[in-house]
């Protein structure tokens, strides 16, 4: 892709997020290398539109993360999940900053684009993170997408079964397009950050610990991990703590089933955590026990902290780690086999040592830059389809 009178891609992106997780990092992620690459390298330009839903709105780790970089941003009041007052709105944000292509990341943010015709005389690349089927209203939810991701020029997906799942919605397979997420390098993290994580979750004295992140939602597989860890402290002689870092509407049942499982001193549920860093710093190792993902970016950050993972074999999961070369994998569901897995790195350094070395070549094979070009190149050959006179112009 070659610079055509110096003029860049404009893209409008559509973010349906309050905190940096999920679709939101990986958006955050290609507008920082965006601004890395000047002409004549491949250039986008962003500007984002966010959801301010009252009383809930973004918080200030994601509005500042969005000012830092200088991105063009606006936020758009709601008064529900999908409240068809702010079509108009959106109709004059995108007259306003004018892109050649519109991207979404969620159920609500596709039925938009395609309901208000932001994708008319556009291009539209519709990114799709599958589904969280946390109620009967998330499922019809769910199923706008057959109609929506229809009208799209391209639908990115994280993993290869995604991209089935999306075939199977009747989507052309030329138009599908796997787009695993980044890895960024860990963060620092001083000695006293995590000393003041010990000392607000009183984790002082409390041995080994291990590390799960995200969303409390029943696809995640808390329960099955904390059953595991129950199998796990019956086979280790050391002391040991879980660390439950997130919030969502499965807490209620985790606590009670701790409860149940004499489980209450041994577990932590920190809620959300807008800082994770000092936390992957405090794991001696990480779970991610989800029966259902995508391209978790909680396994490539476990992994950039040298923090040894078990993980099930879901989704995207295959498709970043290998069995017993970058991490553990396990079936999902499978509270004794995730036990033992568990109980095997955390009695085998040398193991922890192999697999937390070569984790780093699926970093190297996940880079935000890596993110970047590879989005580059799919937002030019939508560019080309619906702007032919500008030939090869990026």
């Amino acid at each position: 892709m070659n610079d055509h009178a110096g003029e860049a891609i404009r893209v409008l992106v559509l973010l349906e997020a309050y905190t940096i997780s999920g679709s939101a990092k990986g958006v955050l992620e290609f507008a920082r290398e965006s601004i890395r690459y000047p002409a004549p390298q491949p250039k986008v330009e962003i500007s984002l539109i966010t959801f301010r839903r009252p009383p809930t709105s973004e918080q200030p780790v994601l509005r500042n993360a969005i000012q830092e970089l200088g991105i063009a941003w606006d936020a758009v009041e709601e008064q529900g999940r999908f409240d068809r007052s702010v079509i108009p709105h959106l109709r004059l944000l995108a007259q306003k900053r004018n892109p050649h292509i519109v991207w979404s990341n969620s159920v609500k943010s596709h039925f938009l684009v395609r309901y208000a015709g932001l994708n008319r005389a556009r291009g539209w690349v519709a990114f799709h993170h599958g589904y969280t089927a946390t109620d009967t209203k998330m499922l019809l939810y769910n199923q706008l997408d057959r109609w929506s991701l229809r009208a799209a020029d391209r639908v990115l997906t994280v993993c290869r079964p995604f991209a089935a799942q999306v075939q199977a919605m009747g989507i052309d397979a030329k138009k599908i397009h796997v787009q695993h997420m980044p890895a960024r390098a860990a963060g620092t993290v001083a000695g006293s950050e995590t000393a003041a994580l010990r000392t607000a979750w009183k984790l002082d004295g409390a041995g080994r610990i291990i590390l799960t992140i995200g969303r409390l939602s029943r696809e995640k597989g808390h329960a099955d991990l904390l059953r595991a860890f129950q199998r796990l402290r019956r086979m280790h002689d050391q002391p040991l703590h879980l660390l439950i870092v997130g919030e969502g509407p499965e807490r209620p049942h985790l606590e009670a089933l701790c409860r149940d499982l004499q489980l209450t001193g041994s577990v932590t549920l920190t809620g959300h955590q807008n800082h994770l860093w000092p936390f992957y710093a405090l794991a001696d190792l990480f779970v991610l026990p989800s029966h259902s993902e995508g391209s978790p970016n909680v396994l490539l950050e476990a992994m950039a902290a040298n923090v040894p993972v078990v993980a099930t074999r879901v989704g995207g999961v295959p498709e970043l780690a290998t069995d017993g070369r970058d991490a553990l994998l396990v079936e999902k569901s499978a509270c004794e086999p995730m036990a033992l897995a568990m109980k095997r790195l955390l009695s085998n350094r040398d193991l922890r040592a192999a697999l937390t070395s070569s984790a780093h070549g699926v970093l190297e094979r996940n880079t935000p830059e890596a993110y970047y070009h590879s989005i580059a190149r799919v937002l030019g050959e939508i560019l080309r389809e619906k702007y032919p006179h500008r030939g090869e112009a990026v």
